[in-house]
């Protein structure tokens, strides 16, 4: 699993920059048309102003905005932050796109009452990134991170798919909480933190939220 893991991470990186006009149709194809319900199980846990870290096409900003939040986006990727942008002017959303790394994020302390993140790479786990997060939060400041989804229903073609995200380690393992080396991640960075497994038609998504 792990050299099928390292041949397709060259394969994401196009995917999120040279190749991002892609990137909503691959998303759609291999989640059975999920994508987005998974990636709006974050919603109910946001409140305040939110920072979404790795906007990408830009829906959850897209969806925070029609539901009067104050959302900021950072991403570093030029070609994501072009496709968010189209989307969100085409809707008259807000136009709060910032391009940076999440390791050295371009806000003040405690600026944020809730930071997202769906679906990021392992970026999100590096000391480094909690530190900032927990920098740019403020004090009763949350972590909302949706990791992983898995694809539970029993039609053939779920079933392929759920067999898919296994192999390739986007979806490891089966439904169930956080794993004690991650939970101990985020008490080394000085976060409290739970996990919820959210059900769907056919699917469970993974939220972990971590607060100071």
């Amino acid at each position: 699993m792990r050299l099928i893991q390292s041949l397709l991470r060259p394969i994401f990186y196009l995917l999120y920059h040279q190749f991002s006009w892609t990137y909503d149709f691959v998303a759609t194809i291999v989640s059975l048309g999920r994508w987005k319900d998974w990636v709006q199980t974050t919603v109910p846990y946001l409140h305040g102003h939110v920072l979404e870290i790795g906007f990408g096409p830009g829906h959850l900003q897209l969806f925070l905005n029609k539901t009067n939040n104050y959302v900021v986006g950072l991403d570093e990727s030029r070609q994501m932050a072009r496709q968010a942008g189209r989307r969100l002017r085409k809707h008259g959303s807000s136009l709060l796109l910032s391009r940076g790394y999440a390791q050295n994020i371009p806000f003040a302390n405690k600026t944020f009452d809730s930071v997202v993140a769906t679906f990021p790479s392992e970026y999100i786990f590096d000391p480094l990134t909690l530190k900032e997060i927990r920098r740019v939060l403020v004090p009763t400041g949350r972590l909302v991170i949706l990791p992983i989804a898995w694809i539970t229903g029993k039609r053939p073609l779920e079933q392929l798919a759920a067999w898919l995200f296994r192999i390739t380690g986007e979806a490891p393992g089966k439904p169930g909480p956080i794993s004690a080396a991650s939970r101990d991640l985020f008490t080394h960075a000085g976060f409290e933190v739970r996990s919820e497994v959210v059900n769907l038609n056919g699917s469970q998504a993974l939220v972990l939220i971590a607060t100071l």
